[in-house]
């Protein structure tokens, strides 16, 4: 654009000296033409800073990892003049991450029409995706003077996390609801107040188990089981904070995340109902979710992703601990990156637990020699990003 500068310049001095040294009349012509072009440009680039709209269009809102997601850049020009060159500068970054990647788009836009430019994005971590137009540089038709527009269009894509398959141990605990109502449907248990089944008496079997009434009919021993209750008080603790600023943080917030959701559908394939526990980026505090259910699984994920922000703030843990006082439950588990001191204290001060776990993100293998608990009754199991199946093999809820 410089060189068209300077170009029409020179030729508006040669007009000059062709217009005082040759025929008067075509060189006063010529000398008018080139100049009045650069004000005509000039006035063209004002007409269209008023007339040229843009927005970014994303069909699906909602993707999954690795999934490639089509994006559309559109351009409308409501002038009549056409634009032979207009220089979008996009920006798309993951919420979790400062880490900023950039791309730019050039096309030509017809005069009352739009310009639709389709480009794909994915991302292999789960999170928000901010797709941001900084601005779009339009030229005039001869590329002498240039403007910006469509500053700071933004979109956003939520990209969700996956579940991954955890072994694991769920461990039959005293702590019971005395007013349960949900009971497995597969497995028989100790509460008497649900009748689980009925089956012919096998040796061993305690006689207050037995239906009378049922038994003389039959003229054979009726036995009956129990159900097994689900609803049993356990608890899941997702701990956002996360320590890590560097090429590992988008890891260690996609495997926090990723490992709260496996530990809960471990427990949804155990038929044992739970409460998660996480902040909530856009309610400014910590919040409850009651799962029993893959739908009740499916909203909180989705209620995880949806409330983060740029600036990734969260409440300490011992800010919900002090509303909650003592916990009395049969199993907590929380996940957290590499914690500070006061988290391993909190959990045994406040918590009441028959089981007590903390799942610990790490980067990496040899950083989980750096965690130091000194509480006996905690159990802690490192999370190398990337590799919960495999870390929490062995877990027990």
């Amino acid at each position: 654009m410089l060189i068209t500068k300077i170009l029409f310049f020179v030729l508006i001095i040669v007009c000059t000296f062709f217009y005082i040294l040759y025929v008067p009349d075509f060189a006063l012509v010529l000398l008018v033409v080139f100049i009045a072009l650069p004000v005509i440009m000039l006035i063209s680039s004002f007409i269209l800073r008023f007339s040229i709209k843009a927005e970014v269009i994303v069909k699906d809102t909602v993707m999954s990892k690795n999934q490639p997601f089509p994006v559309q850049l559109c351009i409308a020009n409501k002038s009549f003049i056409p634009v032979g060159k207009a220089e979008a500068h996009i920006e798309y970054y993951n919420v979790f991450s400062n880490q900023i990647s950039s791309f730019y788009l050039d096309m030509p836009i017809q005069p009352r029409n739009s310009q639709r430019v389709t480009f794909q994005l994915d991302s292999k971590f789960c999170g928000i995706i901010k797709i941001k137009v900084v601005n779009i540089k339009v030229f005039d038709p001869m590329r002498l003077f240039k403007f910006k527009t469509g500053k700071n269009i933004i979109a956003e894509v939520a990209v969700m996390p996956e579940i991954h398959d955890v072994s694991g141990t769920i461990m039959n605990l005293d702590h019971v609801c005395e007013e349960s109502e949900v009971f497995s449907e597969n497995k028989s248990g100790d509460d008497p107040s649900e009748i689980f089944d009925l089956r012919e008496y096998n040796p061993g079997d305690k006689l207050n188990r037995i239906h009378w009434k049922l038994s003389s009919k039959k003229d054979e021993f009726i036995v009956k089981e129990y159900s097994l209750p689900v609803d049993i008080p356990s608890v899941i603790f997702l701990n956002l904070r996360c320590y890590e600023d560097s090429e590992y943080t988008l890891p260690v917030f996609d495997t926090l995340i990723e490992t709260f959701l496996s530990v809960s559908q471990l427990m949804l394939d155990n038929e044992r109902s739970h409460k998660l526990v996480f902040y909530h980026g856009g309610k400014g505090q910590f919040v409850e979710r009651n799962v029993s259910s893959a739908d009740d699984l499916a909203e909180v994920t989705r209620d995880i992703i949806i409330s983060f922000n740029d600036n990734l703030y969260c409440l300490p843990p011992n800010s919900y601990f002090k509303e909650k006082s003592m916990m009395s439950i049969s199993s907590f588990t929380m996940i957290t990156a590499l914690p500070d001191s006061d988290i391993f204290s909190v959990i045994d001060e406040c918590v009441e637990a028959d089981i007590k776990n903390t799942l610990v993100v790490v980067r990496s293998h040899e950083a989980a020699s750096e965690i130091k608990c000194g509480y006996a009754d905690i159990n802690i199991t490192p999370v190398t990003a990337g590799r919960i199946s495999s870390s929490i093999k062995d877990i027990e809820l």
